[in-house]
């Protein structure tokens, strides 16, 4: 590890409120002690207040309730910080190697007691998520890069209607995490527009020299978000659209991502959703067929009769 680095290994272990010899310290960091000696003499010149005992029982240690810095954190705040690298790491965050190295810091610099505290924390979340790629992290490094950097790409990117790739030159503004999968923000050169890109289809990515600005206050999950929802204004034919059932399907429809957004009202025993006529009998019978017998649209009987109609389709396909 580095100067910097070992110094704030010492500063943590003394902050334990522990004493501890150099030998331990050079031990555990598994440097000379004399180079303990020199970081403490610079930790000591720093300002921070390090007691040194002589003797038998003697050692280092910090006067009592002297640091607050941020970087010192309280067990709830370490097992807070854990369990969200835990949940990244398994949304394909793209600096996982750098979050393992911080979060093996995080339990290294704990005393026992801490650790075996943490411990019990750790083994008792698990996260199950969609599997991201290898091949996305190195995709998504170089999105974060050039998103924080300003700086425009060439990517190779294939959608789900296309056999092959083509290449364009996106300025990517943000990265978004939704429904399992990576997206970038980003102004398309080839169609003129912002636009969202799947990072899993984007085949390879290059830095160019060109540079953009974003626009201050530009928010990506907002923007994503527009494009993938319907906007209500100016939109005049409206249906209403009223589903009975039980309460766990009526609790996991009005948290659905699109059904959701359109909730007007909810009771007990039903959900009235507001949504354009279009949309209701484009999309609307693919989100409620998986819930089966669990829930019963009322009205309207356009939409019952649309959901007929898909179910015997799919009969027929698969009678086949």
């Amino acid at each position: 590890m580095s100067k910097q680095d070992n110094m704030l290994a010492i500063l943590w272990m003394l902050n334990s409120g522990a004493k501890i010899t150099a030998k331990q310290l050079a031990d555990k960091l598994e440097i000379n002690i004399r180079t303990v000696y020199r970081y403490i003499d610079a930790l000591c010149a720093s300002g921070v207040p390090v007691i040194s005992d002589s003797g038998h029982n003697g050692g280092y240690s910090l006067l009592s309730n002297v640091i607050r810095a941020p970087l010192l954190f309280d067990m709830e705040e370490k097992k807070a910080l854990l369990h969200a690298a835990l949940f990244a790491k398994e949304a394909g965050y793209p600096m996982s190697d750098v979050l393992d190295n911080a979060a093996t810091k995080l339990k290294m610099y704990s005393n026992q007691e801490q650790k075996q505290v943490l411990s019990r924390h750790l083994a008792g979340v698990e996260v199950i998520n969609h599997m991201v790629p290898a091949s996305v992290q190195p995709v998504l490094a170089d999105l974060e890069w050039a998103v924080a950097n300003e700086c425009s790409v060439e990517i190779a990117y294939r959608t789900g209607r296309e056999e092959h790739a083509k290449n364009r030159r996106i300025d990517p503004y943000g990265i978004v995490y939704w429904n399992n999968r990576w997206y970038t923000v980003a102004f398309c050169h080839l169609k003129k527009e912002l636009r969202s890109f799947r990072a899993d289809r984007i085949l390879t990515i290059e830095r160019t020299a060109e540079s953009f600005e974003r626009s201050e206050g530009f928010s990506a999950r907002e923007s994503f978000l527009h494009n993938l929802l319907p906007d209500a204004a100016g939109k005049e034919e409206w249906m209403a659209v009223r589903i009975e059932g039980t309460a766990d399907a009526l609790d996991d429809l009005c948290l659905h991502w699109f059904l959701g957004h359109h909730l007007k009202e909810r009771t007990a025993n039903q959900a009235i959703f507001t949504l354009e006529e279009e949309n209701v009998h484009r999309y609307v019978p693919s989100f409620l067929l998986p819930y089966g017998k669990s829930i019963q649209v009322m009205e309207p009987q356009s939409l019952k009769d649309k959901l007929v109609a898909t179910a015997a389709e799919l009969m027929e396909y698969y009678q086949q």
